[in-house]
């Protein structure tokens, strides 16, 4: 069964018109729970592309989750295409009913997400490596976990309110 909710998980009814506020189809099953989800080990592929859809990087992740009954702790191991390497450790906690608050190192604050049936809406302002130089970003992420135990990533980051680009990711556990 499917409902129609807005982008914090409120009924919203059917769709109007396009100008209307943006809305997304929450299916009931498979339930995306992060802590059951990321526990153990993932790994992820990735890719980001600029705001005019030019591919700009590949990346492979593995992922290590470790769940204590109150914090899911996730050690990311990202490889690039260039050959970079790059590690970032989440720590999230729920917040609440279907809620989670995260902080990592190159996260500004907390990040802030709330889980409706499959989805997760999932926002946090993040210091991007630009060169030598560091560049805050917004990252508005929407993970969909699919019948098949995907997990599928898409990320638009912004700065000021508009698109730098967008990042796709498919989680798989294994």
């Amino acid at each position: 069964m499917a409902v129609w909710t807005d982008t914090e998980g409120r009924g919203a009814g059917p769709r109007r018109n396009s100008a209307a506020k943006t809305r997304s189809k929450a299916v009931a099953r498979p339930l995306l729970r992060l802590e059951d989800y990321f526990a153990g080990h993932t790994r992820a592929w990735g890719l980001f592309q600029d705001r005019f859809g030019k591919l700009k990087r590949q990346f492979d992740v593995e992922i290590e989750g470790d769940w204590d009954g109150k914090r899911l702790t996730l050690t990311e191991d990202f490889v690039y295409d260039d050959g970079q390497i790059e590690q970032r450790i989440w720590r999230i906690v729920p917040d609440g009913r279907n809620g989670y608050r995260g902080t990592a190192d190159d996260v500004i604050g907390e990040a802030r997400g709330r889980v409706v049936g499959n989805q997760l809406h999932w926002r946090y302002r993040f210091s991007l490596p630009l060169g030598t130089k560091r560049l805050l970003v917004d990252f508005d992420d929407r993970m969909f976990l699919q019948s098949d135990g995907k997990l599928i990533n898409r990320a638009r980051v912004t700065k000021f309110g508009l698109l730098l680009g967008e990042a796709t990711i498919v989680f798989a556990k294994g």
